[in-house]
């Protein structure tokens, strides 16, 4: 036996076989220690990463909760951060992780917890934000580990943070002191730049890939998408979603310098990763601004793409771009799913990407290939100054929309008399020719809306029936543009501050200071406010509402002008000079805002569904069953059927025959029979479930937990809660 080689098991019988024997010995080991790893990774039964795997499938094998038992559900735990915002001004959307017997989540104001997965006890809390706390939102964090070395990779705003995963401290060999600001490296001054990661990054070997968020205005900053060392936080490769000279794509925008002031086209929603072949699969959003791209003409590569990269280095292997010169705010919302299916009698390795227009596309994984045929149609063309509208746009043949695709006679409302007028009377003027009609100056209905269509909660993969399940929205929004008069004008006179609130603030708090939805009107808002308050709220945000960091200083004083009421003096000339300077060369548009054509009760101005849930055969490419997720009390009550709610947060599909979630605006938490579409258990939560949620086994016992938030997009009251599940007879 040769020195140095321990007497443990195994090494010595390992050595009394020579030759042959030996290589067999190797081979065996090798095919067996492959199986273990790969059973481990592919086996569904953990929850380790967002959304259950690196494929992001929300997909569990865990069958001890099926359909024969889950009526007899009861809370295994209840877990309260403390840290919910008054009113509606909070949410929670994050996705849990469960390593071994600690579950990782985060709360309203972006704590980072480790709790005991079995009970909820908290084991430790680590706070980026002190008493502060944060504005932002979190959908999940990443786990890594070699060897001692555990940690959870957590997105907090504009930082990425390695945190101990068995501690809670922060790892000083990290980036600075722990973490790195997600705002450098971006080609831009950063101290202007407003960048947040809401999504995880996916872990690759000893790297984090990993997007963010931008503004959607002017001054955005653009969607690199980056990888870093796990260990030291080092940038390892960047890919630039927005192409310079000389770059693949660079010849897709018309204007030869827009690289150097363009923002967006950013992955926001997550990845998926083939970690055998080493591809990382990322979805990007549109180009900033949204709704007006007329100095941002020609298809504008790689906005508005499923890009497939070499995880290693960032290399581009192949692209798709489902919407061409982006018009309509259709960034893909969602990570891609990794997916198998049969095709020809084979098994195929594939991509699924849903969008928010209610398609989904499938492509091979490794060509890039669509697998079933895409065609590209005529859409209709713009007729508003500056802008060139591109002349086609794709279309999957199958699977069929899974949400409908235009605003027809059939789908005025039908829930009272009153609705049906309100929507006719509002519709007369509006251009409706489908998804793709572009904004106009007299209205135009867009539908199913900017909200979906699908949404970042995605869809969930069913390995066992190659079913894809996703919740979608289907309510319109009817939204027009108008032309900004340029400052310099004495017949169309406006001011700087008013121009920069239309540019900026309209879209949210309405373009005569009304309020919309959940954001706050802002008449007489001096009376409640101080400029001075109201100016540090511009730059650093407040709430759910970002900063505006890329305005200067004498631009958010402007703004504070207008809405107290005053005109600024002769200070500002300069920005006067500025502003008009820009209106030459590009007109300035604003947008009514993100307003949904709502009747005179509140009620979305379409006929129902208005939220729904969907079984698609991604093999056939045939939709199986689709029911309305959600309903009002109020309607149901008075004999018409359950209509669906606005939702916001994905599903679960389990072995067990279920697909859990929450999502809709009743608050409800139900499971539904993955078959049938039947709803076989609901419960109501005390807020809002609009997260996707997650399921594990401890000790023997399965558990699905979910966060109950409330607020966000939905708007109803904002929670602190994390609820799990399990039955009686396991705990």
């Amino acid at each position: 036996m040769p020195r140095n080689i321990k007497k443990k098991p195994g090494i010595i019988g390992f050595y009394c076989f020579k030759g042959k024997k030996r290589l067999a010995l190797i081979i065996t080991v090798l095919i067996i220690t492959c199986f273990t790893n790969c059973r481990k990774e592919n086996d569904f039964q953990r929850w380790e990463t967002y959304r259950g795997d690196s494929g992001a499938n929300a997909y569990s094998s865990l069958s001890q909760i099926n359909r024969e038992n889950v009526g007899k559900l009861k809370t295994a735990w209840v877990f309260h951060s403390g840290d919910a915002r008054e009113g509606n001004r909070s949410t929670i959307e994050c996705n849990p992780i469960i390593i071994g017997e600690v579950i990782y989540l985060t709360s309203p104001q972006l704590k980072l917890y480790a709790l005991n997965a079995a009970t909820g006890q908290e084991l430790w809390m680590f706070n980026p934000y002190g008493n502060e706390g944060s504005r932002g939102v979190n959908r999940g964090v990443s786990y890594w580990e070699k060897g001692n070395d555990k940690r959870i990779l957590f997105p907090a705003e504009n930082r990425l943070y390695a945190i101990n995963a068995e501690t809670g401290k922060p790892v000083p060999t990290f980036g600075k002191a722990g973490y790195i600001d997600l705002r450098e490296g971006l080609d831009r001054d950063t101290s202007k730049i407003y960048v947040t990661a809401t999504s995880p990054g996916i872990i690759y070997k000893n790297q984090i890939i990993i997007g963010h968020g931008t503004s959607e205005t002017d001054g955005a900053a653009p969607g690199f998408i980056r990888a870093f060392d796990v260990k030291t936080g080092d940038l390892i490769w960047t890919f630039r979603t927005i192409p310079q000279p000389g770059e693949f794509g660079y010849e897709t925008w018309k204007s030869p310098d827009v690289w150097e002031s363009m923002g967006g086209a950013n992955v926001w929603a997550g990845f998926a990763l083939d970690k055998k072949r080493g591809i990382v699969y990322c979805p990007t959003g549109s180009a900033v601004p949204d709704f007006y791209g007329g100095y941002r003409k020609g298809e504008n590569l790689f906005a508005n793409c499923l890009l497939a990269l070499d995880a290693k280095t960032g290399k581009r292997l192949w692209h798709f771009q489902m919407v061409h010169h982006d018009l309509w705010d259709y960034d893909l919302p969602s990570t891609p799913n990794l997916i198998t299916i049969k095709k020809n009698g084979k098994t195929v390795d594939a991509v699924a990407q849903i969008t928010k227009m209610g398609h989904v596309f499938v492509f091979d994984r490794e060509t890039g290939e669509p697998i079933f045929p895409v065609e590209e149609r005529k859409v209709p063309a713009t007729d508003v100054e500056g802008e060139e509208s591109w002349p086609t746009q794709p279309f999957p043949v199958r699977p069929p929309p899974f949400v409908r695709q235009k605003y027809t006679e059939e789908d005025l409302p039908n829930i009272s008399s009153e609705s049906r007028d309100f929507a006719i009377r509002k519709l007369d003027s509006a251009r409706n020719e489908g998804i793709f009609t572009p904004l106009s100056y007299e209205g135009t209905i867009v539908f199913p809306g900017f909200r979906g269509g699908g949404e970042w909660s995605g869809a969930s993969f069913d390995f066992e029936t190659g079913i894809l399940y996703v919740n979608a929205n289907e309510i319109p929004n009817l939204v027009s543009l108008r032309k900004l008069p340029n400052t310099a004008s004495q017949q169309t006179a406006i001011s700087p501050g008013e121009k920069l609130y239309q540019l900026n603030c309209a879209l949210c708090h309405g373009p005569e200071l009304q309020g919309r939805e959940k954001f706050p009107a802002l008449k007489d808002i001096n009376k409640r406010m101080s400029a001075g308050e109201m100016k540090i709220i511009l730059e650093n945000g407040k709430g759910t509402m970002p900063g505006f960091p890329q305005l200067e200083e004498f631009e958010r004083e402007a703004i504070v002008a207008f809405l107290e009421g005053k005109t600024i003096d002769a200070s500002n000339n300069q920005l006067v000079a500025e502003l008009n300077q820009e209106e030459t060369k590009n007109p300035k548009f604003a947008h009514s805002g993100y307003a949904q054509f709502r009747d005179e009760q509140g009620y979305p101005a379409v006929k129902p569904p208005w939220g729904t849930l969907s079984a698609i055969d991604i093999n056939k490419g045939e939709i199986l069953w689709q029911e309305p997720l959600g309903e009002f009390p109020e309607l149901t009550a008075k004999g018409i059927p359950p209509t669906g709610t606005q939702n916001f947060g994905g599903c679960l599909v389990t072995a067990g025959g279920l697909v859990f979630i929450g999502a809709s605006a009743d608050e409800k938490f139900r499971a539904f029979d993955k078959t049938t579409g039947e709803i076989l258990w609901e419960y109501k939560l005390p807020y809002g479930g609009y997260a996707t949620p997650s399921t594990y086994s401890v000790n023997g016992t399965q558990y699905v937990v979910i966060a109950a938030g409330g607020g966000g997009k939905v708007g109803t009251k904002s929670g602190d809660v994390y609820i799990a599940f399990c039955l009686p007879e396991s705990n």
